[in-house]
Protein backbone atom coordinates (compact mmCIF):
# COMPACT_ATOMS: atom_id res chain seq x y z
CA UNK A 1 0.00 0.00 0.00
CA UNK A 2 0.96 3.27 -1.15
CA UNK A 3 1.42 6.02 1.38
CA UNK A 4 3.60 8.85 -0.94
CA UNK A 5 2.44 9.48 -4.19
CA UNK A 6 5.33 9.47 -6.71
CA UNK A 7 5.18 11.79 -8.84
CA UNK A 8 6.62 10.45 -12.41
CA UNK A 9 7.74 11.20 -15.71
CA UNK A 10 7.16 9.25 -19.03
CA UNK A 11 9.28 10.31 -21.79
CA UNK A 12 8.11 9.45 -25.01
CA UNK A 13 10.96 9.97 -27.99
CA UNK A 14 10.85 11.16 -31.32
CA UNK A 15 11.49 8.99 -34.13
CA UNK A 16 11.89 11.99 -36.71
CA UNK A 17 8.38 10.51 -37.95
CA UNK A 18 5.48 12.99 -39.05
CA UNK A 19 3.01 10.64 -37.14
CA UNK A 20 4.03 8.51 -33.89
CA UNK A 21 1.73 5.51 -33.08
CA UNK A 22 0.71 5.49 -29.20
CA UNK A 23 3.01 4.19 -26.54
CA UNK A 24 1.82 0.80 -25.78
CA UNK A 25 4.33 0.40 -23.12
CA UNK A 26 3.88 3.31 -21.12
CA UNK A 27 0.34 2.68 -21.27
CA UNK A 28 0.66 -0.70 -19.82
CA UNK A 29 2.89 0.52 -16.78
CA UNK A 30 0.58 4.03 -16.61
CA UNK A 31 -2.59 1.86 -16.07
CA UNK A 32 -1.17 0.09 -13.05
CA UNK A 33 0.51 3.04 -11.36
CA UNK A 34 -2.59 5.39 -11.77
CA UNK A 35 -4.56 2.19 -10.01
CA UNK A 36 -1.97 2.73 -7.39
CA UNK A 37 -2.64 6.01 -6.77
CA UNK A 38 0.49 7.43 -8.45
CA UNK A 39 0.83 11.05 -10.60
CA UNK A 40 1.60 10.78 -14.53
CA UNK A 41 2.87 13.30 -16.80
CA UNK A 42 3.58 12.42 -20.11
CA UNK A 43 6.50 14.16 -22.05
CA UNK A 44 5.52 13.98 -25.91
CA UNK A 45 8.66 14.75 -27.43
CA UNK A 46 7.02 12.18 -30.45
CA UNK A 47 4.27 15.13 -30.69
CA UNK A 48 6.00 18.47 -30.44
CA UNK A 49 10.10 17.48 -31.90
CA UNK A 50 11.73 18.89 -29.06
CA UNK A 51 15.14 18.89 -28.94
CA UNK A 52 16.80 16.34 -26.47
CA UNK A 53 18.49 19.14 -24.21
CA UNK A 54 14.81 20.61 -23.65
CA UNK A 55 14.41 17.61 -21.29
CA UNK A 56 17.17 19.12 -19.60
CA UNK A 57 15.18 22.42 -18.83
CA UNK A 58 11.98 20.91 -18.78
CA UNK A 59 12.88 18.71 -15.42
CA UNK A 60 14.71 21.89 -14.03
CA UNK A 61 11.47 23.78 -14.14
CA UNK A 62 9.41 20.90 -13.04
CA UNK A 63 10.15 18.82 -10.04
CA UNK A 64 9.85 14.91 -10.65
CA UNK A 65 10.25 11.59 -8.27
CA UNK A 66 10.91 9.40 -11.34
CA UNK A 67 11.61 9.84 -15.01
CA UNK A 68 11.25 6.44 -16.94
CA UNK A 69 12.90 5.86 -20.97
CA UNK A 70 11.01 3.02 -23.00
CA UNK A 71 13.01 1.76 -25.80
CA UNK A 72 12.95 -1.41 -27.77
CA UNK A 73 15.92 -2.95 -30.09
CA UNK A 74 17.57 -0.96 -32.45
CA UNK A 75 20.26 1.47 -32.91
CA UNK A 76 18.69 4.25 -33.65
CA UNK A 77 16.47 3.81 -30.56
CA UNK A 78 19.83 3.28 -28.36
CA UNK A 79 21.28 6.76 -29.60
CA UNK A 80 17.70 8.35 -28.84
CA UNK A 81 18.12 6.72 -25.32
CA UNK A 82 21.66 7.80 -24.87
CA UNK A 83 21.16 11.31 -25.88
CA UNK A 84 18.06 11.39 -23.81
CA UNK A 85 19.99 10.09 -20.67
CA UNK A 86 22.59 12.66 -21.18
CA UNK A 87 19.83 15.46 -20.79
CA UNK A 88 18.27 13.74 -17.90
CA UNK A 89 21.29 13.31 -15.91
CA UNK A 90 22.25 17.25 -16.61
CA UNK A 91 19.32 18.09 -14.58
CA UNK A 92 19.53 19.94 -11.54
CA UNK A 93 16.55 18.16 -10.26
CA UNK A 94 17.13 14.89 -11.30
CA UNK A 95 15.10 12.37 -10.41
CA UNK A 96 15.53 8.73 -9.84
CA UNK A 97 16.11 7.33 -13.28
CA UNK A 98 14.26 3.82 -14.45
CA UNK A 99 14.72 2.34 -18.08
CA UNK A 100 12.31 -0.82 -19.90
CA UNK A 101 11.76 -2.43 -22.56
CA UNK A 102 13.12 -4.91 -25.20
CA UNK A 103 16.06 -2.57 -25.72
CA UNK A 104 18.02 -3.07 -22.35
CA UNK A 105 16.27 -6.10 -20.81
CA UNK A 106 18.80 -8.81 -22.75
CA UNK A 107 22.31 -6.61 -21.43
CA UNK A 108 20.83 -4.62 -18.61
CA UNK A 109 24.54 -3.92 -17.21
CA UNK A 110 25.47 -2.26 -20.42
CA UNK A 111 22.23 0.14 -20.50
CA UNK A 112 22.90 0.68 -16.65
CA UNK A 113 26.59 1.90 -16.88
CA UNK A 114 26.35 3.61 -20.60
CA UNK A 115 23.24 5.63 -19.58
CA UNK A 116 23.58 6.10 -16.35
CA UNK A 117 20.47 4.99 -15.41
CA UNK A 118 19.44 4.13 -11.76
CA UNK A 119 16.99 0.69 -12.41
CA UNK A 120 16.40 -0.94 -15.47
CA UNK A 121 12.97 -3.41 -15.45
CA UNK A 122 13.54 -6.42 -17.08
CA UNK A 123 11.08 -7.75 -19.61
CA UNK A 124 7.43 -7.27 -18.52
CA UNK A 125 6.91 -4.53 -16.21
CA UNK A 126 3.26 -4.22 -14.62
CA UNK A 127 4.46 -6.16 -11.52
CA UNK A 128 7.51 -5.09 -11.06
CA UNK A 129 7.25 -1.19 -11.54
CA UNK A 130 4.43 -1.16 -8.75
CA UNK A 131 6.24 -3.07 -6.13
CA UNK A 132 9.61 -0.67 -7.05
CA UNK A 133 7.51 2.22 -6.59
CA UNK A 134 6.42 0.70 -3.24
CA UNK A 135 9.61 -0.21 -2.48
CA UNK A 136 11.46 3.44 -3.11
CA UNK A 137 8.53 5.19 -1.01
CA UNK A 138 8.94 2.61 2.16
CA UNK A 139 12.76 2.97 1.82
CA UNK A 140 12.82 -0.88 1.40
CA UNK A 141 15.89 -2.04 -0.33
CA UNK A 142 15.97 -3.23 -3.88
CA UNK A 143 16.46 -6.56 -3.29
CA UNK A 144 12.96 -6.94 -2.67
CA UNK A 145 11.57 -6.32 -5.93
CA UNK A 146 11.44 -8.80 -8.57
CA UNK A 147 12.24 -8.34 -12.35
CA UNK A 148 15.22 -5.07 -12.30
CA UNK A 149 18.36 -4.49 -12.40
CA UNK A 150 21.16 -1.90 -10.94
CA UNK A 151 24.39 -0.99 -9.95
CA UNK A 152 25.22 -1.68 -6.01
CA UNK A 153 27.01 0.85 -4.03
CA UNK A 154 30.20 -0.96 -4.44
CA UNK A 155 29.45 -0.19 -8.40
CA UNK A 156 28.65 -3.94 -8.84
CA UNK A 157 25.81 -5.31 -11.16
CA UNK A 158 22.69 -6.72 -9.32
CA UNK A 159 19.00 -8.32 -10.57
CA UNK A 160 16.39 -9.97 -9.36
CA UNK A 161 14.67 -12.98 -11.30
CA UNK A 162 11.54 -11.74 -13.29
CA UNK A 163 8.13 -12.02 -11.67
CA UNK A 164 5.59 -14.71 -13.39
CA UNK A 165 4.08 -12.92 -16.08
CA UNK A 166 0.51 -11.76 -16.05
CA UNK A 167 -1.41 -14.53 -16.56
CA UNK A 168 -4.88 -12.80 -16.52
CA UNK A 169 -4.13 -9.91 -19.32
CA UNK A 170 -8.41 -8.65 -18.40
CA UNK A 171 -7.38 -8.76 -14.97
CA UNK A 172 -4.95 -5.69 -15.77
CA UNK A 173 -6.93 -1.89 -15.84
CA UNK A 174 -6.78 -0.29 -19.36
CA UNK A 175 -4.59 2.42 -20.03
CA UNK A 176 -5.07 5.77 -19.31
CA UNK A 177 -5.94 7.22 -22.43
CA UNK A 178 -6.90 10.49 -21.13
CA UNK A 179 -3.36 11.25 -19.99
CA UNK A 180 -1.91 11.00 -23.73
CA UNK A 181 -2.09 12.97 -26.97
CA UNK A 182 -5.55 11.05 -28.53
CA UNK A 183 -6.06 13.41 -30.89
CA UNK A 184 -2.40 13.78 -32.63
CA UNK A 185 -2.15 9.49 -31.90
CA UNK A 186 -4.91 9.18 -33.81
CA UNK A 187 -3.92 10.17 -37.06
CA UNK A 188 -1.14 7.32 -37.60
CA UNK A 189 -1.67 6.52 -41.21
CA UNK A 190 -2.06 2.39 -41.56
CA UNK A 191 -2.55 0.58 -44.88
CA UNK A 192 -5.70 0.15 -46.77
CA UNK A 193 -6.76 3.94 -44.71
CA UNK A 194 -9.28 6.13 -45.67
CA UNK A 195 -8.63 9.98 -45.10
CA UNK A 196 -10.85 10.07 -42.66
CA UNK A 197 -10.27 7.01 -40.20
CA UNK A 198 -8.97 7.72 -36.66
CA UNK A 199 -6.20 4.52 -35.49
CA UNK A 200 -5.33 3.19 -32.10
CA UNK A 201 -2.94 0.40 -31.61
CA UNK A 202 -3.89 -2.65 -29.30
CA UNK A 203 -2.39 -6.31 -28.16
CA UNK A 204 -5.50 -9.26 -28.09
CA UNK A 205 -2.57 -11.58 -26.74
CA UNK A 206 1.13 -11.50 -25.07
CA UNK A 207 3.89 -13.43 -26.37
CA UNK A 208 4.45 -15.84 -29.81
CA UNK A 209 4.84 -20.12 -29.46
CA UNK A 210 7.14 -19.96 -32.37
CA UNK A 211 11.19 -19.39 -32.09
CA UNK A 212 12.48 -17.50 -35.12
CA UNK A 213 16.17 -17.01 -34.77
CA UNK A 214 16.14 -13.38 -35.21
CA UNK A 215 13.43 -12.62 -32.67
CA UNK A 216 14.67 -10.54 -29.70
CA UNK A 217 11.12 -11.20 -28.03
CA UNK A 218 11.76 -14.40 -26.51
CA UNK A 219 9.56 -14.10 -23.46
CA UNK A 220 8.08 -17.97 -22.54
CA UNK A 221 4.48 -18.55 -23.35
CA UNK A 222 1.34 -17.36 -25.29
CA UNK A 223 -1.40 -15.03 -23.39
CA UNK A 224 -4.51 -13.60 -24.95
CA UNK A 225 -7.34 -11.71 -23.83
CA UNK A 226 -11.12 -12.26 -23.70
CA UNK A 227 -12.60 -11.62 -26.71
CA UNK A 228 -15.60 -9.85 -25.58
CA UNK A 229 -13.64 -7.79 -22.88
CA UNK A 230 -11.54 -6.39 -25.71
CA UNK A 231 -14.34 -5.29 -27.79
CA UNK A 232 -16.16 -3.14 -24.45
CA UNK A 233 -12.31 -1.04 -24.87
CA UNK A 234 -12.45 -0.99 -28.75
CA UNK A 235 -16.34 0.53 -28.27
CA UNK A 236 -15.04 2.73 -25.98
CA UNK A 237 -12.20 4.14 -27.93
CA UNK A 238 -14.86 4.00 -30.93
CA UNK A 239 -17.23 6.36 -28.74
CA UNK A 240 -14.85 8.21 -26.75
CA UNK A 241 -11.93 9.20 -29.07
CA UNK A 242 -13.88 8.40 -33.05
CA UNK A 243 -11.49 5.67 -33.11
CA UNK A 244 -12.32 3.45 -36.23
CA UNK A 245 -9.28 1.49 -37.21
CA UNK A 246 -7.70 -0.25 -34.77
CA UNK A 247 -3.87 -2.46 -35.65
CA UNK A 248 -3.47 -5.33 -33.75
CA UNK A 249 0.59 -5.26 -32.20
CA UNK A 250 0.25 -8.52 -30.86
CA UNK A 251 3.68 -10.42 -32.39
CA UNK A 252 1.00 -12.98 -33.47
CA UNK A 253 -2.54 -12.41 -33.56
CA UNK A 254 -2.94 -15.38 -35.69
CA UNK A 255 -1.22 -17.64 -33.19
CA UNK A 256 -3.95 -19.92 -33.80
CA UNK A 257 -7.19 -20.38 -36.13
CA UNK A 258 -9.40 -20.49 -32.44
CA UNK A 259 -8.16 -17.58 -31.41
CA UNK A 260 -8.37 -15.60 -34.65
CA UNK A 261 -12.02 -17.33 -35.32
CA UNK A 262 -13.52 -15.91 -31.67
CA UNK A 263 -11.47 -12.49 -32.52
CA UNK A 264 -13.16 -12.02 -35.77
CA UNK A 265 -16.59 -13.38 -34.14
CA UNK A 266 -16.62 -10.54 -31.44
CA UNK A 267 -16.23 -8.05 -34.14
CA UNK A 268 -19.26 -9.79 -36.17
CA UNK A 269 -21.33 -9.87 -32.87
CA UNK A 270 -20.60 -5.89 -32.08
CA UNK A 271 -21.26 -4.47 -35.69
CA UNK A 272 -19.71 -1.46 -34.85
CA UNK A 273 -17.85 0.30 -38.18
CA UNK A 274 -14.26 -0.42 -37.78
CA UNK A 275 -11.42 -1.93 -39.58
CA UNK A 276 -8.41 -3.66 -38.66
CA UNK A 277 -5.04 -5.35 -39.39
CA UNK A 278 -3.42 -7.56 -37.49
CA UNK A 279 0.58 -9.74 -37.49
CA UNK A 280 -0.16 -13.08 -39.72
CA UNK A 281 0.84 -16.29 -39.72
CA UNK A 282 0.99 -17.94 -42.93
CA UNK A 283 1.04 -21.69 -41.40
CA UNK A 284 -2.84 -21.11 -40.46
CA UNK A 285 -3.97 -19.47 -43.57
CA UNK A 286 -7.41 -21.16 -44.98
CA UNK A 287 -9.49 -19.69 -47.37
CA UNK A 288 -12.37 -19.70 -44.29
CA UNK A 289 -10.34 -18.13 -42.23
CA UNK A 290 -9.52 -15.44 -44.54
CA UNK A 291 -12.81 -14.88 -45.61
CA UNK A 292 -13.98 -14.66 -41.92
CA UNK A 293 -11.32 -12.17 -41.38
CA UNK A 294 -12.33 -10.33 -44.43
CA UNK A 295 -15.55 -10.25 -43.54
CA UNK A 296 -15.44 -9.03 -40.00
CA UNK A 297 -13.31 -5.94 -40.71
CA UNK A 298 -9.80 -6.78 -41.78
CA UNK A 299 -7.93 -4.72 -44.20
CA UNK A 300 -4.39 -5.98 -44.15
CA UNK A 301 -2.39 -8.60 -42.71
CA UNK A 302 1.19 -8.14 -41.92
CA UNK A 303 3.17 -11.20 -42.60
CA UNK A 304 6.67 -12.14 -41.94
CA UNK A 305 7.78 -14.37 -44.71
CA UNK A 306 11.58 -13.27 -44.44
CA UNK A 307 12.66 -15.90 -47.39
CA UNK A 308 11.44 -17.56 -50.34
CA UNK A 309 14.38 -20.37 -50.03
CA UNK A 310 13.63 -23.49 -48.09
CA UNK A 311 17.42 -23.50 -46.63
CA UNK A 312 16.56 -19.76 -45.32
CA UNK A 313 13.67 -20.78 -43.69
CA UNK A 314 15.06 -23.61 -42.29
CA UNK A 315 18.00 -21.65 -40.54
CA UNK A 316 15.49 -19.17 -39.21
CA UNK A 317 13.60 -21.67 -37.63
CA UNK A 318 10.49 -20.17 -39.48
CA UNK A 319 8.42 -23.25 -39.74
CA UNK A 320 7.08 -22.32 -43.57
CA UNK A 321 7.51 -23.39 -46.81
CA UNK A 322 7.90 -21.69 -50.12
CA UNK A 323 4.50 -23.13 -50.98
CA UNK A 324 2.66 -22.98 -48.17
CA UNK A 325 3.49 -18.85 -48.71
CA UNK A 326 2.42 -18.47 -51.80
CA UNK A 327 -1.00 -20.10 -51.47
CA UNK A 328 -1.54 -18.06 -48.27
CA UNK A 329 -0.87 -15.10 -50.24
CA UNK A 330 -2.82 -15.70 -52.78
CA UNK A 331 -5.51 -16.57 -51.27
CA UNK A 332 -5.48 -13.44 -48.76
CA UNK A 333 -5.34 -11.62 -52.02
CA UNK A 334 -8.31 -13.42 -52.88
CA UNK A 335 -10.47 -13.06 -50.32
CA UNK A 336 -9.93 -8.96 -50.55
CA UNK A 337 -7.58 -8.62 -47.88
CA UNK A 338 -3.64 -6.82 -48.55
CA UNK A 339 -0.64 -8.72 -47.11
CA UNK A 340 2.13 -7.06 -45.84
CA UNK A 341 5.39 -8.84 -47.64
CA UNK A 342 7.72 -8.64 -44.93
CA UNK A 343 11.53 -10.38 -46.02
CA UNK A 344 15.29 -10.22 -44.76
CA UNK A 345 18.04 -9.95 -46.46
CA UNK A 346 21.96 -10.72 -45.87
CA UNK A 347 20.84 -14.27 -43.43
CA UNK A 348 23.64 -17.00 -43.26
CA UNK A 349 22.76 -19.00 -46.43
CA UNK A 350 21.69 -16.08 -48.56
CA UNK A 351 22.96 -15.76 -51.72
CA UNK A 352 21.88 -13.87 -54.83
CA UNK A 353 20.04 -16.68 -56.16
CA UNK A 354 18.06 -16.76 -52.73
CA UNK A 355 17.35 -13.07 -52.85
CA UNK A 356 16.20 -12.99 -56.27
CA UNK A 357 13.67 -15.63 -55.47
CA UNK A 358 12.50 -12.26 -52.56
CA UNK A 359 12.23 -10.22 -55.14
CA UNK A 360 10.45 -12.45 -57.92
CA UNK A 361 8.14 -13.27 -55.43
CA UNK A 362 7.55 -9.13 -54.17
CA UNK A 363 7.24 -8.29 -58.20
CA UNK A 364 4.82 -10.99 -58.29
CA UNK A 365 2.11 -10.40 -55.36
CA UNK A 366 3.17 -6.59 -53.81
CA UNK A 367 -0.23 -4.83 -53.89
CA UNK A 368 1.41 -1.86 -52.60
CA UNK A 369 -0.72 -1.56 -49.30
CA UNK A 370 2.31 -0.78 -47.21
CA UNK A 371 5.88 1.51 -47.07
CA UNK A 372 8.08 -1.73 -48.51
CA UNK A 373 9.94 -3.63 -45.72
CA UNK A 374 12.83 -5.29 -47.10
CA UNK A 375 15.78 -5.22 -44.40
CA UNK A 376 18.66 -6.10 -43.66
CA UNK A 377 19.11 -8.78 -40.94
CA UNK A 378 20.15 -7.47 -37.70
CA UNK A 379 21.52 -9.27 -34.46
CA UNK A 380 19.09 -7.32 -31.93
CA UNK A 381 21.16 -7.96 -28.60
CA UNK A 382 18.27 -11.14 -27.01
CA UNK A 383 18.04 -12.66 -30.45
CA UNK A 384 19.75 -16.35 -30.78
CA UNK A 385 21.70 -15.27 -33.78
CA UNK A 386 22.59 -12.05 -31.70
CA UNK A 387 24.84 -14.78 -29.58
CA UNK A 388 25.57 -16.87 -32.43
CA UNK A 389 27.43 -13.88 -33.80
CA UNK A 390 29.68 -13.17 -30.70
CA UNK A 391 30.22 -16.89 -30.47
CA UNK A 392 31.76 -16.78 -34.21
CA UNK A 393 33.60 -13.55 -33.35
CA UNK A 394 31.25 -11.51 -35.84
CA UNK A 395 30.06 -9.11 -33.18
CA UNK A 396 32.06 -7.74 -30.01
CA UNK A 397 29.38 -7.76 -27.47
CA UNK A 398 28.41 -4.75 -26.51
Amino acid sequence: STSIIMRTLFIVYDNGSMDHTFPMGFGALGAVLKKAGHEIVVWNQDQHHWPDEYLTTYLDNNKFDIAVISVIGGYYQYRKAYNLSRALNRSKQRPIFLMGGYGPTPEPEFFLRKMECDIIGLGEGEISIVKLFDALDNKEPLEGVPGIAWIDGSGKFQSTPRPPQVEDLDALPWYPYELFPMEYYRLRRQANMSATDFHQPMMSARGCSFRCTFCYRMDAGYRKRDPEAMLDEIEFLYKDYGINYISFQDDLLMSSVQHTEEVCRAFQKRKLPIVWNCNGRLNYCSKELLQLMKDSGCVFINYGIESMDQKVLNTMKKGLRPEMIVNGIEWTLEVGISPGLNFIFGYPDDNMDTIKKSVNFLLKYDDFAQKRTIRPVTAYPGSPIYYDAINQGLLDKD
